[in-house]
């Protein structure tokens, strides 16, 4: 499962992820599939690494990628 998110990488996506029994949505840029987490670029210039095995969906953010 190395590279489950590859073909996200680059793009605007939505990822809900678990805190414990809170599911929270995050929304930004996928930066880079690594071993055990993804990087993601949310808001201007703040990454943050995130444990795949907390991922529970990705889906792309239509929203962010329609033309204003």
């Amino acid at each position: 499962m190395t590279e489950a998110f590859n073909a996200w990488v680059g793009r605007e996506v939505i990822l809900q992820v678990a805190l414990g029994d809170i599911k929270v949505p995050l929304r930004g840029r996928l930066l880079k599939d690594g071993d055990e987490t993804v990087r993601m670029r949310i808001g201007e210039g703040w990454d943050v690494d995130i444990y795949k095995v907390m991922i529970l969906a990705v889906e792309q953010d239509v929203v962010a990628t329609r033309p204003a």
